[in-house]
């Protein structure tokens, strides 16, 4: 079970990473709390992933990035499916 300084701390580096990729990619964001959700999401999305291949984040240097990337992939899959 996690604690609740985990999980804070998880939706807090989510949303940041979120904010960073609505920035990064222009035209596919949600505005600001859509963004912050879909980096939350892609942070866990990242967590999983990350763990699946092997990698561990043990810095906030990592784990943001990690959920940067995770919050842009899902968002670019997104995007394609809007397209569609």
């Amino acid at each position: 079970m996690l604690a609740y300084q985990s999980i804070i701390a998880w939706i807090v580096v989510g949303g940041f990473a979120g904010w960073v990729a609505g920035l990064l990619v222009e035209g596919y964001g949600f505005g600001l709390i859509g963004n912050v959700v879909i980096g939350i999401l892609g942070a866990s999305l990242a967590g999983v992933l990350m763990s699946m291949l092997g990698f561990y984040t043990h810095s906030i240097i990592g784990n943001l990035s990690a959920a940067t990337i995770g919050a842009l992939l899902l968002l670019g899959l997104i995007g394609l499916v809007r397209r569609i």
